[in-house]
């Protein structure tokens, strides 16, 4: 007898993370006593600030220990509606934000309520892993804009409109970019939403998670507020794990136009429900207090970031397109006859350096290198990598 079919469709689809992968190997060296320098890493070496932790310590002693609303502590949906009006020139209000469980869950819940199999969703290559994943399950297919390191990881905004069709959805944009650091520039978005204007049935996921996170003389751009006439076609995605070092905490949160916001929620309700409450005036507490800690982290990532720049230039095999944002750095690998895995793998197993292949992130020619660690470890990192290059 034939043995049942256990597995959905959907989960026989799902293709493992190349990054869980490489961590786990990594791990696993450095347990036999391995000496791994890790350049992997997706998220901020700082800990979260105290005046946070001390909110939601507050908090539980308080007995924020219960169910809340599925969409989020009003007190924090406003909050997050006022940033957003002040810090990112949007006109919104609360009734327009979600509070998610971390920036994946908006992204999941927004995809779940917009899509329908058939749908095409457009996602410019080099993306964020999870992207194309979150779409498929969404039942959608996907269309991937092609961007090269010779064009400054440029989205061709020629390519984009002759690629949108009577089945084409949704836009998908992230800003500054995770792998790339890429900066959409003012002048870029504004061209990019005169397309949109003549194709009335494509609306825009806008991640901006790493917003906080610019290098210097970079400014970040909403395209919301680029665009208010697409307002309710455009959806924000943010959260707290990168600009306020939260990654553990999971809070994020989806802001756009009511009707598809309480869908979400209504989704949020009949699967998670509420984000943990007393987290929730972490985050609230986050909003209120001072950016100083902010800025500090954000000038330690700028200063680290440019000695990874500078080392990556240095390398004669290595093109790089400099980082303008967020942690990481997407050099393309010339003369190398080994894909980025391979490439990868290599350098992990012989040379205990650990870093993400492209491929992960639709590019098979480039590696991802974090600079959200040590000034030290970025040198050893280099150090290694260039070791790895001389013995191809």
């Amino acid at each position: 007898m034939a043995r049942p079919q256990v597995l959905s469709d959907r989960a026989t689809a799902l293709k493992p993370s190349l990054t869980l992968a490489i961590s786990a190997r990594a791990k696993a060296l450095q347990q036999e006593g391995r000496n791994i320098c890790s350049l992997s890493a997706g998220e901020p070496d700082f800990e979260t600030p105290e005046f946070i932790v001390d909110a939601a310590i507050k908090a539980l002693r308080d007995g924020i220990t219960r169910y809340g609303p599925a969409a989020g502590d009003p007190e924090l949906r406003e909050a997050i509606a006022a940033k957003l009006r002040q810090d990112n020139g949007l006109t919104i209000g609360s009734e327009q934000v979600l509070v998610t469980n971390g920036g994946k869950q908006a992204i999941f819940n927004l995809f779940q309520v917009i899509l329908n199999p058939g749908d095409e969703v457009l996602i410019p290559s080099p993306y964020w892993l999870s992207y194309p994943e979150m779409a498929r399950l969404a039942g959608a297919e996907v269309k991937t804009l092609v961007s090269s390191p010779s064009k400054g990881f440029r989205l061709d905004l020629e390519a984009l409109e002759t690629s949108i069709g009577p089945k084409t959805r949704l836009l998908i944009l992230n800003s500054p970019g995770n792998p790339t650091g890429r900066v959409m520039s003012r002048k870029e978005l504004e061209a990019l939403a005169e397309i949109l204007r003549r194709h009335p049935q494509v609306l825009v996921l806008s991640d901006e998670i790493y917003e906080l996170l610019l290098a210097v003389g970079q400014e970040h751009h909403s395209i919301a507020k680029v665009a208010p006439d697409l307002a309710e076609r455009i959806f924000i995605v943010n959260g707290f794990a990168k600009g306020w070092a939260m990654t553990g905490w999971r809070l994020g949160y989806l802001a756009g136009s009511s009707e598809v916001i309480n869908a979400a929620a209504a989704l949020q309700s009949q699967s998670t429900s509420n984000v943990c409450s007393f987290a929730q005036k972490g985050a609230l507490a986050a909003l209120q207090g001072s950016r100083q800690c902010v800025q500090d982290m954000a000038n330690s990532y700028n200063e680290r970031r440019q000695l990874l720049t500078d080392g990556l230039q240095s390398i004669d095999s290595i093109n790089l397109v400099a980082p303008q944002g967020a942690f990481y750095a997407f050099p393309e690998l010339l003369n190398n006859n080994l894909d980025s895995v391979s490439f990868c793998q290599r350098a992990l197993e012989d040379f205990g350096l650990a870093m993400i292949p492209g491929l992960a992130f639709g590019d098979d020619n480039c590696i991802r290198i974090s600079c959200a660690v040590s000034s030290e470890t970025i040198s050893d990192g280099l150090q290694r990598l260039t070791k790895v290059l001389q013995s191809l």
